[in-house]
């Protein structure tokens, strides 16, 4: 069985030991980033399974349609840049493990990381150091401060008792349901998205990405925030609506942000806005980003495969699929 994986960046995988989980199978790693349909096609030509990490790369119909021994996609968690429907027409089944009960610790420490990164002004007193300067400025403690929360999900829940184990006080705005238990595990509802967004001194961002979502936070609820407040965003870039960050921190509301995801990714040439931004701390995408969560995450992809191998898949998202003649093979 002949697997392609794509996207591994910095030749990770094979360093991982659930990788030993392929052994006995033809395994190709792909390490640098193709979006190109003609260049994936002549790449993936004789791939029978493909290995997704993340959403780094869109699979979509023109080039699944050139994908004639394609079978199987195995990946973990969302799915936005599938096409799901081409994948049934075509006898290619999805595999994602959603991993509904497990939240991405990674995530959690590195929206904490930046958090206190962005308030203390750590990367900018390390690149002053660096320069012979000593002590450039300072920043602000977050003990005492309202941390917001939008979306009191799996990560949101962690980083929130982050927040309490710092001495914040922590407000959450959300969906009714996760509001509710927000409210029932201690923490302060919002009354409404405007106080939300005007009286928070840091907002972290944690919810997917899908339709209802993109865009949700808009040029005005960022004209709210507080001109020495944070904005920290390590779910999607796609929740905030398009350029409207990048037109807040100009205007000063809010002062800072912290930023893990970008509409466009990779981005490699250095030249994205943010990143000439003072006020900001970028970091490329890098939340689920870890070696245990390497671990964990591959280690579901490579079982999906194995299932499949057997004859018997699991975590299908796409089961009216009718598969390919010689699947499992």
């Amino acid at each position: 069985m002949k697997v392609a994986i794509l996207d591994d960046y910095h030749d990770t995988l094979r360093t991982l030991e659930c990788f030993r989980k392929l052994d006995g199978l033809d395994v190709k790693v792909w390490n640098d980033h193709v979006q190109d349909t003609e260049r994936l096609a002549e790449r993936l030509k004789d791939a029978e399974v493909l290995v997704l990490i993340r959403e780094r790369t869109k699979i979509r119909a023109p080039l699944l349609e050139r994908l004639p021994k394609l079978r199987l996609i195995s990946q973990r968690s969302v799915y936005p840049h599938i096409d799901v429907e081409a994948c049934t027409r075509l006898g290619i089944i999805v595999s994602s493990n959603m991993h509904a009960g497990t939240p991405s610790y990674a995530t959690a420490e590195l929206t904490w990381a930046l958090i206190l990164g962005a308030m203390r002004e750590i990367p900018q007193q390390v690149e002053a150091l660096k320069k012979g300067k000593w002590q450039a400025g300072f920043g602000n403690t977050v003990r005492g401060k309202i941390l917001g929360i939008y979306g009191y999900g799996r990560i949101g829940q962690v980083v929130a008792g982050y927040g309490k184990a710092f001495g914040m006080k922590v407000h959450v705005w959300g969906r009714e349901q996760a509001h509710a238990k927000a409210i029932a595990d201690g923490y302060v509802g919002a009354k409404s998205k405007e106080a939300f967004f005007s009286g928070c001194d840091v907002i972290s961002l944690h919810m997917r990405l899908v339709d209802a979502t993109r865009g949700i936070v808009s040029a005005a609820d960022l004209a709210r925030m507080k001109p020495t407040s944070l904005l920290v965003n390590t779910s999607r870039a796609g929740l905030i609506e398009k350029d409207a960050l990048v037109n807040a921190l100009r205007a000063g509301r809010p002062g800072r942000a912290a930023i893990d995801v970008y509409e466009e990714e990779p981005v490699t040439d250095g030249r994205h806005p943010l990143l000439a931004m003072p006020n900001v701390v970028c970091t490329p995408h890098i939340g689920y980003v870890s070696r245990e969560e390497y671990e964990l995450q591959f280690a579901d992809i490579f079982d999906q495969i194995l299932a499949y191998k057997a004859g018997k898949p699991v975590n299908v998202v796409n089961p009216e699929v009718k598969p390919k003649s010689g699947s499992g093979s």
